[in-house]
């Protein structure tokens, strides 16, 4: 019970949900969830980072990117879909990661997963910001000020991405089913402009814009080498460079952003009504349908305009633009606008559901983990962590937090996999509704996959990682060892 590697039963974390002034209200269907994993995977990944990755990364072969980062997650989903049905139990990695690996690495997974879903909600607002103000800028005639057009247009302050985040707090605080009520008709709105994308896009694809598919591989920007790298280049002797092969799993690395969303699914385990049966079908079934829009959307996209010419803001609508179709550019800058407020509000619910697990079980202060007498939300986390990311939503630009979340989220798919393994070999009694196939070969390859994907990342990205990882150790010898429900003496009579 003194070891930071202490484990919490599964029946343990599941007695916990029974406490009344503790406890979430259960209301969510496998057809909610699905309709949560599509709202937050459909998302500032396809809407602004395509143009990013297009233009800096792979040219055309964006595409084969898309595929390479929606392989890695659905070797991560499987595993995901094993613990969420056998664990369903607010929080996601690190209510799995207690159960199988020990306390502080679940720590350490759950200070990742904060950082994780506040740095994601802030890009996804700084991303609606971006659209709604180009919606505004070129429908409407409006300019807001430079000044409070937030750094990526050159101001000081996003007004825009900081008032979204404080209405999505508002409405999470309200209720988790009313929360879902919104995100399907957005879905709906979004799923719909994505559709407009690749239909009406075919009739303007250009076979010269596809060559080449993958363009030659060029030195990175003078000035740029060492630590601001990959790693995957430094450590295995590559040059660093844009394009080429190499260019794929750079921008695999960065787009990855653009799935984040059926792990996030697993943070609602505790609030679904049939969990064993309806999470693995709400990660799995979201995972596919985005994968295959993403491929199709980026295919279409970069025929209609050559890849260097791309925006980094509004990639989509500016293609339409750039064959003179004003009102399909119009729409979809609508569509993302609409449909980016259901990620930003789903990031948002996937953190204040890991804070609140990490508080009820003492590791964070338990004032945290009462829920609204009302509502049954945990509206203390809410209220704070909406508070703070609004904040830094306002202050942030995105290409660099997007790398920082993408780092955080790999880390969470390597340890849940390492779970799963640990899991079957010290658990093999546990019923489980959904079991991941070929344990532990697949769980290796997924662990194996994430980790590429992470060396692809600029070593700059590790290194605010590292600083990130360290605060959280402090912050457990110092505060959560001590407060731990589970180390408690007689903790077992607490449960």
């Amino acid at each position: 019970m003194h070891s930071p590697f202490r484990t919490k039963t599964v029946e343990q974390s599941i007695r916990d949900t029974e406490e009344p002034e503790h406890a979430l209200r259960k209301s969510l269907s496998a057809w909610d969830l699905t309709v949560f994993g599509v709202g937050v995977i459909i998302g500032t990944g396809i809407f602004v980072l395509t143009g990013i990755a297009a233009r800096n990364n792979a040219g055309p072969a964006t595409a084969l990117a898309f595929v390479a980062a929606g392989i890695v997650c659905a070797l991560a989903a499987l595993c995901y879909a094993e613990f969420a049905s056998t664990v369903p139990v607010a929080g996601s990695a690190y209510t799995f990661s207690y159960a199988s690996i020990g306390e502080l690495p679940a720590w350490i997974i759950g200070w990742d997963l904060v950082l994780e879903f506040a740095l994601g909600t802030a890009v996804v607002a700084v991303g609606w910001s971006g659209y709604v103000r180009h919606l505004m800028d070129t429908n409407l005639g409006w300019t807001l000020p430079t000044s409070l057009s937030g750094p990526d247009a050159g101001g000081h302050f996003d007004l825009l991405a900081f008032l979204l985040v404080l209405v999505l707090t508002w409405i999470l605080v309200v209720g988790t089913k009313l929360s879902a009520r919104i995100t399907a008709v957005v879905v709906a709105i979004k799923v719909t402009v994505v559709l407009l994308v690749i239909v009406a896009g075919l009739f303007f694809i250009k076979a010269d814009n596809y060559s080449p598919f993958i363009p030659p591989a060029q030195p990175q920007a003078e000035g740029v080498s060492g630590w601001h790298s990959p790693l995957v280049q430094v450590l295995f002797g590559y040059e660093p460079t844009n394009f080429g092969v190499m260019g794929i799993f750079t921008a695999a690395s960065l787009i990855f952003f653009a799935f984040i969303g059926f792990d996030v699914v697993a943070t609602a385990a505790e609030e679904t009504k049939n969990p064993q049966r309806d999470m693995p079908r709400g990660i799995l079934g979201s995972l596919l349908i985005c994968t295959v829009l993403y491929v199709a959307v980026t295919l279409v996209v970069t025929g209609m305009q050559k890849y260097s010419e791309m925006s980094a803001t509004a990639p989509l609508a500016e293609a339409f633009k750039s064959v003179n179709q004003p009102f399909f550019s119009g729409a979809i800058s609508l569509g993302a606008s609409v449909g980016l407020i259901t990620v930003c509000m789903i990031l948002l619910l996937g953190q204040t559901r890991v804070f609140f697990a990490m508080s009820r079980d003492g590791l964070l202060p338990r004032v945290f983990s009462v829920t609204h007498p009302k509502y049954r939300t945990p509206y203390r986390a809410t209220i704070l962590l909406g508070g703070i990311i609004a904040i830094v939503a306002g202050f942030t630009s995105l290409e660099s937090l997007a790398e920082l979340v993408n780092i955080g989220t790999l880390f969470a798919f390597v340890v849940v996999a390492l779970g799963v393994i640990v899991l079957r070999r010290t658990r093999p009694d546990l019923h489980r509704a959904f079991r991941t196939p070929w344990v532990p070969f697949l769980p290796i390859l997924s662990i194996a996959a994430s980790l590429w994907l992470m060396l692809n990342l600029p070593a700059e990205t590790w290194l605010r990682f590292g600083v990130w990882m360290a605060i959280g150790v402090i912050v457990y010898f110092v505060y959560g060892r001590r407060h731990s429900r589970l180390g408690k003496v007689g903790a077992d009579a607490t449960y």
